[in-house]
């Protein structure tokens, strides 16, 4: 997951969707996910991310901070991310932050919007 390219996937889509993924992956896996969506959406498609962020100026539920310091145990590489971060990098990418909707649990369902008028996948 942390390749920019992904052979075999389709060229061009409307949307994908990616769950409790972010949290239990290296940094590099983000941005994988960032540059292969990028790279297979169609103009104005979305990427759709489920799962426990950080965001500023918010208070973290306990119940993710313990998560976060469990997951960061068992690997550094790994915890919860800074919302700000994803949407950083979502942006080198072409991505745009759509919309952040709160969700059971303290997830977050956040949606990326390819940038319109963009053309998807020219290689394809």
């Amino acid at each position: 997951m942390t390749a920019a390219e992904w052979p075999g996937a389709p060229c061009a889509v409307d949307a994908m969707f990616c769950a409790n993924l972010l949290h239990i992956a290296p940094w590099a896996a983000c941005a994988g996910l960032m540059a292969g969506s990028a790279r297979h959406l169609r103009a104005s498609g979305l990427l759709v991310v489920y799962g426990p962020f950080i965001v500023d100026g918010l208070p973290t539920a306990p119940s993710n901070l313990a998560f976060d310091a469990g997951l960061r145990s068992r690997d550094p590489a790994w915890g919860l991310r800074r919302l700000d971060d994803v949407r950083a990098l979502a942006g080198q990418t072409g991505l745009r932050l759509s919309e952040s909707i709160e969700m059971p649990a303290n997830n977050l369902c956040v949606i990326f919007e390819a940038a319109a008028g963009r053309h998807s996948n020219p290689g394809h």
